[in-house]
């Protein structure tokens, strides 16, 4: 049995300032967070699972804590996570909390050449231990949490430290532990920039492509009341209705065409008015106020650039080919035809491995 594993939920300020020390003063630390996004909107951070030599801990960002000292104590470390993307937002997103530096075991894998590099997977490889999967899904929002999901909770970063003492050495014998922290480092930067709201776009779901200027002030109408309806009900949106719906509905309100087949039978009376509303207050909107169709930009590279985005991409599948590698980690097809539309100007975009793997031998 591990340490740490019968402890307590730290959701107290005297729990968490005996934790405190032992981070502080950890060789290393592993980090992970669970959110509620499939049960709750907005979603939330509900969980932060914390490992250390000393044992694995739980901490309730729920429980209203003061948690400015504990994310200072993580700055000083050297994070060990596992698919770091989502974490990384979430914590930037809702604790403002951006790491020094990270070690990011999915990474890690794929530099590897490893084709499965689920945390899962990972485990069971190169530790020899099964992981329940069965409360992935579950409602993190929910307390008090049950030991099953507290057991899983704690799994998730259990083993971060034992993965990493497996890959870590095999990234240094290759030669790719430098590729490994410029990715790393470059992950941090890239989920830690603020995203820019754009009031013009989030409302232009998947399939509003294809409509006209009448069907997107609609849309928008529809959008705007689903998404309170979301808030309200502390529900995710496509809880009150699918994308498809609302493409749906917009489609067929802009054509004259009835609406009320469209709409789910389970959808309540009140919701059902609360659509005819927004239906109709996108189709008041003036025509010089509705959205504008999104633009269409297509660049057709001329022969010579066609001739080096195939050059770049036989040069890029034999390396990937001869380090086994998954060539996309080298470049994607889009970058591919930017490096051969003009090299000079955004081959600086890429990471210094990436760039070297693509330079002609």
């Amino acid at each position: 049995m591990f340490a740490g594993y019968t402890r307590r939920v730290i959701d107290t300020e005297a729990r968490l300032a005996a934790l405190l020390p032992q981070i502080r003063n950890a060789g290393w630390v592993a980090v992970d967070t669970e959110a509620d996004s499939l049960h709750n909107y907005p979603e939330k951070v509900c969980l932060i699972q914390i490992s250390t030599a000393a044992g694995d801990e739980l901490v309730d960002p729920l429980a209203g804590l003061n948690l400015d000292a504990l994310l200072e104590a993580l700055t000083g470390h050297e994070l060990i996570l596992h698919a770091a993307d989502y974490d990384l937002r979430m914590l930037l997103k809702h604790h403002r909390f951006v790491p020094g530096a990270i070690f990011d075991t999915m990474l890690a894998a794929r530099l590897l050449g490893e084709k499965q590099f689920g945390y899962s997977h990972l485990v069971d490889k190169f530790l020899g231990v099964k992981l329940e999967k069965g409360p992935q899904k579950a409602n993190w929002a929910l307390r008090p949490l049950t030991e099953r999901m507290a057991a899983y909770a704690r799994n998730d970063t259990r083993y971060l430290k034992p993965l990493t003492d497996q890959l870590k050495p095999q990234l240094s014998a290759l030669g790719r532990l430098g590729w490994h922290q410029e990715t790393c480092a470059r992950l941090i930067a890239e989920c830690t920039q603020p995203r820019p709201s754009d009031d013009d776009s989030v409302w232009r779901v998947k399939g509003s492509h294809a409509l006209g200027r009448a069907a997107l002030a609609v849309l928008r109408a529809l959008w705007q009341w689903r998404e309170a309806e979301a808030v309200a009900a502390n529900r995710p949106p496509f809880f009150v209705l699918s994308h498809e719906v609302l493409v749906n509905l917009a489609d067929a309100a802009a054509s004259h065409q009835p609406v009320e087949p469209l709409l789910p039978r389970h959808l309540s009376e009140r919701r059902r008015a609360g659509v005819q509303a927004a239906l109709a207050d996108g189709l008041r909107t003036p025509p010089e106020q509705r959205p504008r169709l999104p633009e269409r930009t297509h660049y057709w590279p001329n022969e010579a650039e066609r001739r080096r985005s195939v050059e770049l991409q036989h040069r890029r599948d034999a390396r990937a080919q001869e380090l086994n590698l998954d060539p996309t980690l080298i470049a994607s097809r889009s970058t591919l035809a930017e490096l051969a539309q003009n090299w000079d100007l955004n081959a600086p975009r890429l990471m210094n491995w990436q760039r070297e793997l693509l330079q002609p031998k």
